[in-house]
């Protein structure tokens, strides 16, 4: 789980200050302030460490095949106006519950350009609780390293360049002796967290009217969310231990929205087609012909319960064309499947009726201030900036933004000044 995040320079930040983590993390607020931005620069380091070049210091995408975004170049990530000096940084603390040797540490990257233009690393720096490791970049991309507070580097060279912004050359390490062992050790803790991030974006491909299944099981669905229902199939066909769980989970929420009383697969004939089916009020229809909401939220249920224990689930508006009611239960999804699958969600949505929804389960008790984070994203000026909003345990907000979710009591103070002049005018 990511505990903290931090950007400067970063597209519209300046700096965000330690942005705190918690198992459900919603970010809310205005258009194009920078909410996405905080979650793609995750994304950002997920296909670095990814990248089939070990050299490469942080890959900004383009590969439309293997990349999450494509980032264009170091001027469309550095933020307009930086100068002195022209670079940006990303930084991050996590906790893991896996089967690792380290289980907590930071990681701190700051790029910069070479004489060609690439983004190149000019302070790196991994830690724990008891061990720090630093290389920085001197003249001519050599870069020196330095184990915990020794005054002197172990070495330098362009060899002791960083690779994919989590780890160093074999060679250093060697160079490093035993501290090599500790270093690999939490590279790979790093590397195996941001691996682990799953990622829904706001734009998801329309359901098809049939699907084969190659007898597969996917493992993901795709940032677009176009293998769901692959992945349901694999759920309700392949012969396991865990045979119909996905399918059933999503079928419980699809019932707790009240959208659909069962979500069923079905083989069409002798034919290794399938359809994906939902029953609602006595009547079955294809999943095609039903409204677009159960289509769009059917992903997020999926991913919900697809996703490894111990995995971060990065999503971007997730109550798209679904009704009020069915929003409101996507807040109860984030809180139950995080304690049940020790799982993260890092929410960004423009739902007002989710982040209600939020406020009732905390004064129910059903999730703490302690287990949540709300932030209220803005720009001004060009700047992105962001309040962490306070709660109680009540759900009650302390520092409520001005028109956070417009002006429900002018609407109705409005309203009622509207009745009661047409009423004086009746009269007359």
């Amino acid at each position: 789980m990511f505990n903290r995040l931090r950007l400067t320079n970063f597209k519209a930040w300046q700096d965000t200050g330690d942005v705190v983590l918690k198992p459900v993390t919603m970010l809310l607020g205005t258009n194009s302030s920078g909410k996405s931005t905080l979650i793609q620069s995750l994304l950002l380091l997920k296909q670095t460490v990814q990248s089939p070049d070990r050299s490469i210091h942080l890959n900004l995408g383009g590969d439309e095949t293997n990349d999450i975004f494509n980032f264009g170049d170091f001027d469309n990530v550095l933020r307009q106006g930086t100068s002195n000096p022209r670079q940006f940084s990303l930084s991050f603390s996590f906790q893991s519950h896996a089967d690792l040797r380290v289980k907590e540490g930071d990681l701190f990257c700051s790029y910069g350009q070479n004489s060609a233009g690439g983004v190149v690393i000019q302070d790196w720096l991994l830690k724990t609780n008891v061990h720090q490791f630093r290389a920085v970049r001197r003249e001519k991309g050599a870069y020196s390293v330095t184990v915990n507070d020794e005054s002197q580097p172990r070495d330098k060279g362009r060899h002791l360049a960083p690779e994919r912004s989590v780890s160093l050359s074999a060679e250093a390490i060697a160079k490093l002796g035993q501290d090599g062992t500790t270093l690999e050790d939490l590279s790979l803790s790093i590397r195996r967290e941001l691996e682990n991030i799953v990622y829904l974006g706001p734009l998801r491909r329309k359901p098809e009217r049939d699907y084969v299944w190659n007898k597969a099981n996917p493992g993901g669905i795709g940032s677009d969310g176009h293998r769901a229902v692959d992945v349901l199939l694999a759920s309700a066909l392949m012969k396991r231990e865990d045979q119909n769980r996905i399918i059933e989970g999503v079928s419980k929420w699809l019932v707790r929205m009240k959208i659909a009383d069962k979500l069923e697969v079905k083989q069409l004939g002798r034919s290794t087609r399938y359809e994906v089916v939902i029953h609602r009020a006595e009547v079955e229809a294809n999943l095609r012909d039903v409204g677009i909401g159960i289509s769009q939220v059917l992903p997020v249920l999926t991913l919900a319960y697809l996703a490894p224990s111990g995995s971060t689930i990065m999503l971007e508006e997730p109550e798209i064309h679904l009704h009020p009611l069915a929003q409101s239960v996507l807040a109860e999804l984030f809180v139950e499947l995080s304690q049940e699958r020790n799982v993260q969600f890092i929410v960004e949505t423009h739902s007002e009726h989710l982040f209600r929804r939020m406020q009732t389960l905390m004064a129910k008790q059903k999730i703490t201030p302690s287990d949540s984070a709300m932030y209220f994203v803005e720009c001004k000026d060009k700047t992105a900036s962001m309040r962490q909003l306070e709660l109680d345990e009540f759900g009650r907000v302390k520092n409520w933004p001005e028109g956070f979710f417009g002006d429900a009591l002018g609407e109705t103070r409005e309203q009622a000044r509207l009745m009661f002049t047409r009423q004086q005018e009746a009269k007359v």
